[in-house]
């Protein structure tokens, strides 16, 4: 529970600088951890032997994890405390990494990179609650901003730190790294983070609730994966229907995993919610898509390749505190939707790409893109924040990360759908390379429409301030 008396000026200045320079570590890792081991794919299938299949699975096994622990371990947090579930979060997560790197087998790896996923997840949802709990209004745009650029400088340092440890040291090396950066922060949690934030006291947790979800989730996550076969297009109406009963049943249950209310109630928080899932819908499979478009039909080397995808990380690590402090000042909605309507944008003229499209102008339109995507992530994600009363930050935080995730994995559905119904199951290459860029088009082109129905609900949400 927070401490009766308000702690002096200087402790607070103290306190916030030690939360947030936490936080950012840890919002850097996860991202680190993704870009790194999707450079390091091809050396692991070739060191344990994976197939195509499994090796799908060391980057979906680590995300299904995530998605299902995420909205239990918010409501763990709001009751029994979020630093406690931050550091075991930390903890999991830097054990797991660091047994994955001593890994022999196909399996094996799966079940670190799971427990790695279970690990994020406590510490993800927590870490903006946390921040959320301990800075007041007026400075919590310009912190939330920092934590977003952590994420968006893991995904730009990923690929080119990964590269060089998989080149100096092998694959294991780059679960090796999280050992010290897991130990640090947690020692920088347990010595300089004091107190604890449990705003949900008396409440228990939704055990049926909390299952409900898990296997509607799995279920969602994983025939979204599969699509467009069959039994993929089935699991995903089992999960959107498990997803169906999991509100209805949280509508009756006196201790509910997830407050329905905050939905249907509160404007704010939904139509916050509905746009940061359809913004990371339509915007996550552009490196995917603009990396095989690069390297097949532009004839780029992957690294130089890889170099020119950096743009848009780094311009959104750099823009995303600026928007942030910004949203301190200004409505959050204005200019979340103005970032949105960047995107837009930027998706249109990616929908006209040809083979002869210049680098420069496709460089400069990255940037665009980077660009409105910080314009909107960091005032949306106050906003939601700033929605909720403080007993609901862990849970609110978990929608935060769960709409991102399931965004996530929208648009890469959306990308293998297209790219299976046009290209189909061939090898991509020069007899089909017509057909391919007619597929990355109708991607780019569904991600406009997505953005801008994000547009609608961004500025519909109301105002969080009044004037």
């Amino acid at each position: 529970m927070p401490p009766t008396a308000a702690p002096s000026p200087a402790a607070a200045t103290s306190l916030e600088r030690s939360a947030l320079l936490v936080a950012t570590l840890t919002s850097f890792l996860g991202p680190f951890m993704i870009s790194s081991v999707n450079v390091a794919l091809p050396v692991i299938q070739a060191d344990l032997g994976l197939t195509a299949v499994q090796l799908s699975w060391v980057a979906t096994s680590y995300l299904l994890a995530v998605a299902m622990v995420l909205l239990p371990a918010g409501k763990i947090a709001d009751i029994h405390g979020r630093k406690k579930v931050f550091t075991a979060g930390l903890a999991i997560y830097t054990l797991a990494s660091t047994t994955a790197a001593f890994a022999d087998s196909a399996a094996w790896l799966l079940v670190f990179r799971a427990c790695q996923g279970v690990g994020a997840g406590l510490f993800v949802t927590t870490g903006m609650a946390i921040l959320t709990s301990i800075f007041p209004p007026h400075k919590r745009g310009r912190a939330i901003g920092i934590y977003v650029a952590a994420v968006y400088v893991g995904l730009s340092v990923g690929p080119f730190a990964g590269g060089v440890l998989i080149q100096q040291f092998g694959w294991r090396s780059i679960f090796l790294i999280m050992l010290p950066l897991g130990v640090g922060a947690i020692a920088i949690t347990l010595a300089f983070l004091r107190g604890e934030w449990a705003d949900g006291p008396g409440q228990r947790l939704d055990v049926a609730g909390s299952l409900i979800y898990s296997v509607a989730i799995l279920a969602l996550i994983y025939g979204a994966s599969i699509l467009p076969s069959l039994s993929g297009a089935a699991l995903a109406a089992v999960g959107l229907a498990g997803l169906a009963l999991f509100f209805r049943q949280q509508q009756r249950t006196a201790h509910p995993l997830f407050e329905v209310a905050l939905f249907t109630a509160n404007r704010t928080f939904a139509f916050s919610s509905l746009a940061a899932l359809l913004n990371y819908s339509s915007t996550f499979a552009v490196t995917f898509l603009m990396s095989l478009y690069l390297q097949y039909l532009k004839g780029m080397p992957p690294r130089n390749a890889g170099m020119l995808l950096m743009v848009q990380p780094m311009v959104m690590a750099l823009f995303s505190p600026v928007a942030g402090r910004l949203s301190d000042r200004i409505e959050p909605r204005l200019l979340a939707s103005a970032g949105m309507a960047v995107t837009v944008a930027g998706m249109l003229v990616f929908s006209r790409l040809h083979p002869d499209s210049g680098l420069v102008g496709i460089g400069c339109n990255l940037v665009l893109i980077g660009f409105g995507f910080a314009l909107f992530s960091s005032p949306n994600m106050s906003a939601i924040m700033g929605a909720v009363d403080k007993e609901h930050y862990g849970l609110a935080s978990g929608v935060v990360a769960t709409m991102r995730l399931m965004g996530q994995m929208m648009s890469m559905a959306i990308a293998m759908v297209v790219l299976s119904l046009l290209v189909g199951h061939e090898t991509i290459g020069p007899a089909n390379f017509d057909r391919f860029l007619q597929s990355v088009r109708t991607v780019f082109l569904i991600s406009a429409l997505l953005c801008s129905t994000g547009v609608f609900f961004s500025l519909s949400r109301g105002r969080l301030r009044q004037p």
